[in-house]
């Protein structure tokens, strides 16, 4: 059995600012340096076997930081991967959110991403994030669940490795509980440096047995 302790990165400029954040990528704030030093102290007594993250600076920086804290700090190994990123939001990468958010929902009859989360499949927002998107270069849920499903498929091919530290994105943490959870809202979604707890079996089952916690 594989524990996964899922961290969202720490506070960016952009969070801040409340703009669309996918691949495009904005430092850590003071706050999120802050934030992903709390979250290394709440799991600095959990023995973690390796570390992975996003490639992108504000998740591998996130998991940098909580490494210097853990107990295991000098044996601790990074890995950055493309397959952890956030969600690509084509056109509406750097947009205002909730501006972003309307251009997607509002031909469907929703003003706000809340109102679609709790009402609509992360799947179908998904695909209705590439519809809307211009260009069309969005990733829809089949290209996006391909993408996540390989950093998975990886995880479960990692021999001995028990206590595992992924950290990653909001709208992928929401992704990971609309899919894996047992009726976990959307709404709020994951905290700047929240914890989500994930467990996979030797069979690959995964379940999410905790959620948005800042202390374990």
């Amino acid at each position: 059995m594989k524990r996964i302790y899922i961290v969202r990165h720490g506070q960016t400029y952009i969070n801040r600012y409340n703009k669309m954040q996918g691949w495009c990528d904005t430092p850590l704030t003071t706050a999120g340096v802050e934030g992903a030093v709390e979250a290394g102290k709440a799991l600095h007594d959990v023995p973690f076997d390796i570390a992975l993250s996003s490639d992108l600076k504000r998740a591998s920086d996130t998991c940098d930081i909580i490494i210097k804290h853990n107990i295991n700090k000098d044996e601790l190994q990074h890995i950055a991967s493309p397959f952890f990123r956030e969600q690509f939001y084509g056109y509406f990468e750097g947009l205002d959110s909730e501006m972003a958010w309307r251009m997607i929902g509002g031909s469907h009859g929703y003003e706000t991403r809340q109102e679609m989360f709790k009402h609509e499949s992360i799947d179908t927002i998904k695909d209705w994030i590439k519809e809307a998107d211009p260009y069309h270069e969005a990733e829809n849920a089949k290209e996006y669940w391909a993408r996540l499903n390989n950093g998975f498929k990886m995880i479960s091919e990692m021999d001995g490795a028990e206590n595992i530290l992924l950290v990653t994105h909001g709208f992928t943490i929401r992704s990971i509980w609309a899919h894996y959870g047992d009726n976990i809202p959307l709404v709020p979604g994951p905290k700047n440096a929240s914890i989500t707890i994930m467990t996979m079996s030797d069979k690959g089952e995964i379940k999410i047995p905790s959620w948005n916690k800042m202390h374990l």
